[in-house]
């Protein structure tokens, strides 16, 4: 799945070989809103936009492979976002208990007995940090998520050929690597490093008021985060900046795999479909195409 300034375009591989494709417009408010284009914000509008089109992604995928064995009934649009809000919240909620409360509730002997705000915060940050790594590495090696994987670093390496202009083929696109400063693991592993500083000014409370803020700090994290990766990712070139972004380029190895000449194939459908897209509405400024 790859979007561009007004579109965002989900290509599939049918089990007969071909590549189906579907493309829709971003609706103006996630565009051009004011939330949008408010910073802090627009972070968290951002990333809530990226999990509901995932989430719409995954289950275009799962009805192209249902329809193998009827073509009559082979999709042309993505499932509306009503139809999957129920499993976005059941993950959402999973992963505020895993990343978020689970390790306030690990170290709470730390809180209960006095220990310094910093150094609590710091040990519950490498928990966090920990419960992430051991997670995305799990369920990496499932085979099914590996190849979602693959196809996620494939994103990658055609957003990395357009963005330097050249042809988009599997010879000229399978040179790239598989990390981009655009990811989304990115924006996770700055929230887990933002939530040692963040919860270590709010200090000691009560395990149920601890619990409380971060669940309720977590849209702050995201905000701060997202406007942190924006910034690195428009100053990558620096050597500083490149340094500072190094451990989130290094954590993208969980969250993809090489791509074979086939799954670049299909990103590169992907992306050749959203730039169409852009080009009718008459937007060619496709600079900030992305993976979601």
């Amino acid at each position: 799945m790859l979007r561009g300034q007004r579109h965002v375009a989900v290509a599939v591989r049918h089990p007969n070989g071909h590549i189906v494709t579907c493309t829709e417009p971003i609706p103006n408010r996630l565009r051009n809103g004011l939330f949008r284009k408010t910073p802090f914000l627009r972070g968290v509008i951002t990333m809530w936009d990226a999990l509901t089109l995932g989430t719409r992604a995954l289950s275009f995928s799962a009805q192209v492979q249902a329809a193998a064995e009827d073509a009559r009934n082979e999709p042309s649009a993505l499932p509306d976002a009503e139809a999957v809000r129920g499993s976005m919240f059941g993950s959402l909620t999973v992963a505020i208990v895993l990343f978020f409360v689970a390790p306030t509730v690990i170290v709470g002997p730390l809180y209960a007995q006095g220990g310094h705000p910093v150094v609590a915060s710091v040990a519950e940050g490498f928990v966090r940090l920990a419960l992430l790594i051991g997670y995305l590495w799990l369920i990496g090696n499932a085979q099914n998520i590996a190849r979602v994987f693959a196809y996620h670093g494939a994103e990658h390496k055609v957003v990395h050929a357009q963005e330097q202009g050249l042809e988009l083929a599997p010879e000229t696109v399978q040179p790239f690597g598989t990390a981009h400063p655009r990811c989304g693991t990115m924006l996770l592993l700055v929230v887990v490093v933002l939530s040692i500083i963040v919860y270590a000014v709010v200090g000691q409370q009560t395990l149920w008021l601890r619990v409380a803020e971060r669940v309720l700090l977590a849209p702050v994290l995201i905000g701060l985060s997202y406007e942190w990766l924006r910034l690195s990712a428009s100053h990558v070139r620096h050597a500083f900046v490149r340094g500072l972004v190094w451990p989130g380029l290094l954590l993208q190895s969980l969250t993809t795999r090489e791509p074979d000449n086939d799954q670049v194939g299909v990103a590169i459908a992907a992306l050749q479909a959203v730039i169409a897209a852009d080009e009718r509405a008459g937007d060619v400024n496709l600079a900030a195409a992305q993976s979601a």
